[in-house]
């Protein structure tokens, strides 16, 4: 599994409220989408940086959805270009499964 954290740092401060209004307004894109195991939005505390945490099958999937559209789209939206940072998840703990899953 492949983890993607997406990451803007936002022109301006955003509440919490302004955060989740935007991201309700993109998260049908998600659903189904080939090869995404989960996404988790997020706002930092200060709400000068958001982004993103996607569970990928592997890195070929998170690379065929951060395409040049992706990225012209979320540099529109937010006002700042997205950075991506890619890790491998060796071990996942799953406190609602009650599981340890490894790679």
């Amino acid at each position: 599994m492949i983890v993607a954290i997406v990451t803007f740092t936002l022109p301006r401060p955003w509440t919490v409220q302004e955060a989740a209004a935007v991201f309700k307004s993109t998260a049908p894109k998600y659903l189904g989408k080939p090869g995404l195991v989960r996404k988790h939005y997020y706002i930092t505390e200060t709400g000068d940086r958001a982004g993103g945490i996607y569970f990928w099958k592997s890195r070929a999937d998170a690379q065929a959805c951060y395409t040049s559209e992706w990225k012209a789209m979320v540099a529109e939206k937010y006002g700042a270009p997205a950075d991506i940072l890619y890790a491998e998840v060796p071990v996942s703990v799953d406190n609602v499964a009650n599981a340890i899953e490894t790679a």
